[in-house]
């Protein structure tokens, strides 16, 4: 038997679609980064500064790519990675569902989303 998780209030991905996420029964569109404690618009691969602002909040930020998986920039995932921010780069509905079971042990992770 399944039973639901619990996120102890924290945000967790419950939907997607073209052009949408829904957290924690919001629906949000375009880009977005989703950590425990909050959300936060995106402008994409080029704003760094919202993804070097997780810096000592996260450990592993998984990346969602779109629609298709997509390898990252190469000099984002360095610079994430001198903050020590490992970076998971996938498809972003596959980003969500690692971000929600993650979350769900506990970790300190956040996912930055592109629109599918």
């Amino acid at each position: 038997m399944l039973s639901p998780t619990d996120f102890d209030g924290q945000n967790a991905v419950d939907g997607y679609g073209p052009g949408f996420f829904r957290v924690a029964g919001n629906v949000h569109h375009g880009a977005i980064v989703v950590e425990g404690d909050r959300i936060s618009e995106w402008g994409g691969l080029d704003d760094r500064a919202t993804l070097c602002g997780l810096a000592g909040r996260v450990d592993v930020l998984f990346l969602g790519m779109g629609a298709e998986i997509a390898y990252a920039p190469r000099d984002l995932v360095e610079e994430l990675k001198a903050l020590d921010i490992r970076v998971e780069a996938m498809a972003s509905a596959t980003a969500a569902r690692t971000y929600n079971v993650t979350l769900s042990e506990g970790r300190r992770v956040a996912c930055a989303l592109l629109p599918l």
